[in-house]
């Protein structure tokens, strides 16, 4: 199984696959996961243990042990980014975008998408330096 070197990058192809094509089930919920653990309210959860600014342990796991098969992988031709994915509820559920803990650090994963070929929100999404055009340009790759 191809293996993900960027946790925020893999978080936007688990957000193409996962909640927009739903092909790659089951989907992971952490309201679900948490109420398996006798906790009913993730928001308040997050609040009273000060967990507001980071990724919760439990999708932490999750999301990182989850292997993508390389013909999945295959099917992604565009990724969105952009602060209201269903995959960042899930990791963090309060978190409200107004710092870089999603941030994609590296492109190095783009060799596990062969089929990519536009990334809708990257000229905007204040993620810097990896969205270079010259980098996207190179590999055939439209960013708008």
């Amino acid at each position: 199984m191809p293996a993900f070197r960027d946790f925020n990058f893999k978080l936007l192809v688990i957000e193409k696959l996962m909640y927009q094509d739903k092909t790659l089930t089951p989907a992971f919920s952490i309201d679900a996961c948490l109420r398996a653990k006798g906790i009913e309210d993730a928001q308040l959860y997050v609040f009273d243990n000060d967990l507001d600014h980071t990724v919760l342990d439990e999708a932490r796991a999750d999301f990182e042990a989850l292997e993508i098969g390389e013909e999945l992988l295959a099917t992604v031709d565009s990724l969105l980014v952009d602060g209201g994915h269903q995959v960042y509820y899930e990791c963090s559920p309060v978190w409200d975008g107004e710092d870089d803990l999603f941030d994609v650090g590296s492109l190095d994963d783009l060799d596990l998408l062969p089929n990519l070929r536009r990334i809708v929100g990257a000229r905007n999404c204040g993620l810097g330096v990896p969205f270079k055009a010259e980098i996207l340009e190179d590999r055939g790759i439209t960013a708008d």
